[in-house]
């Protein structure tokens, strides 16, 4: 028996809000150690930006993401600084 081979991964363009916003929140592992939370993390703030999602505040408490060195509000701070950049 054998496995197919995976699915490519199709990248974004580096000038795509979704690229921007990922990049954003990789930007800032230093803070987020965990790869999944930073994943639902650029996740949220990608539909915060299209009108669906909640505010960085919000979003870091209600999604549980896992912090370390940093406060919630501090993080929440550069968050929304970094998205005023995107938009």
């Amino acid at each position: 028996m054998s496995t197919k081979p995976a699915a490519p991964t199709k990248l974004h363009p580096e000038s795509s809000i979704e690229k921007k916003t990922y990049s954003l929140v990789e930007s800032l592992k230093e803070f987020i150690p965990i790869e999944n939370d930073r994943n639902r993390l650029g996740y949220g703030l990608f539909k915060y930006l299209n009108g669906e999602g909640d505010a960085p505040s919000v979003l870091l408490k209600s999604a549980k993401i896992g912090i370390d060195g940093i406060e919630y509000s501090d993080l929440a701070q550069k968050l929304s600084d970094g998205l005023k950049e995107i938009k």
